[in-house]
């Protein structure tokens, strides 16, 4: 079954007085990209935290958020930016000094410059809060693929919905194709007498001729080709396989066929049914680009 590449997810854990939470969020792309914003203390696990979603997902821009946050207030600590500090305290001076101000640089104006000041959480790792941040990881990640397969079957329906539309306009050409070779045979032969009027013709060198033109306005292994993408479409939303990369390809097959009926069909009544198709093709290639 399809699967979106919009979801997701969020979990939060309490061990040992520290606040585990993972948030992740995905949205389409055409690959796979993960972005971590992990505390200082987990860079060393990015590498494998990345390993464990892309097992999961296949494609799709996540974004994905962990901390880590004390209950207990003996562990923060504040600590000052001393570059950010100078680098303010310079620049007010170069102001005081352009304009001719003479107000003192005080501490209350430097305070209100809140990236001067760091809060740090001092956290101890051990084996159970990383087994913790994993399974915290896990839960947020599972209800992100979770929200991505129901997506997916929303998507489903309506590619179910648009696909049968596209059949029942195949058919409906299919029906058709018989009788505008008969028609356009009829049209050919008619123009050619009507030109050659006063003229002796040879019938059966008409006959062949006409029917040359005919065949290169049949549209039959157009329509057999048509049908088995659309079958084919039909059993790769349901496949394992289902991925968006392999259904866009499927559409552009279907969408070459459907122009060279219109283009060799030479019919008013087809060339309506082939727009008709075309658009809930477009429709369907909309979707596509939704889909894992």
């Amino acid at each position: 079954m399809i699967k979106s590449m919009t979801g997701f997810g969020r979990a939060e854990t309490v061990l040992q007085g520290i606040k585990i939470s993972a948030e992740m969020k995905s949205v389409n792309h055409r690959f796979l990209e993960l972005s971590m914003r992990l505390p200082s203390v987990l860079f060393h696990l990015e590498t494998e935290l990345k390993k464990k979603i892309a097992e999961k997902c296949k494609r799709g821009r996540i974004e994905v958020n962990i901390k880590l946050e004390s209950e207990n207030a003996d562990n923060m600590k504040v600590n000052f930016n001393m570059e950010a500090a100078r680098g303010y305290f310079d620049a007010l001076n170069r102001l005081k000094t352009e304009f001719g101000l003479l107000e003192d640089i005080s501490l209350k104006t430097l305070a209100s410059f809140r990236d001067i000041f760091v809060v740090s959480t001092e956290v101890q790792l051990s084996a159970e809060l990383l087994e913790a941040v994993d399974n915290t990881l896990r839960e947020a990640l599972a209800m992100m693929v979770k929200m991505r397969q129901d997506e997916g079957a929303v998507l489903y329906q309506d590619m179910q919905e648009r696909l049968g539309m596209v059949k029942k306009i195949v058919a409906v050409i299919k029906s058709r194709a018989p009788q505008v070779v008969v028609e356009y045979q009829k049209r050919l032969t008619d123009r050619i007498r009507e030109l050659a009027a006063g003229y002796s013709l040879d019938d059966a060198r008409l006959a062949q001729e006409v029917a040359i033109m005919a065949e290169r306005s049949d549209i039959t292994e157009e329509i057999v080709r048509l049908q088995s993408h659309v079958k084919q479409f039909d059993e790769l939303l349901l496949s394992d396989d289902a991925e968006g990369k392999k259904i866009d390809f499927l559409l552009q097959e279907m969408n070459r066929e459907i122009n060279t009926i219109g283009a060799k069909s030479n019919d008013l009544e087809i060339a309506h049914w082939v727009i008709e198709a075309k658009s809930e093709m477009s429709k369907l290639r909309e979707q596509t680009q939704n889909i894992e």
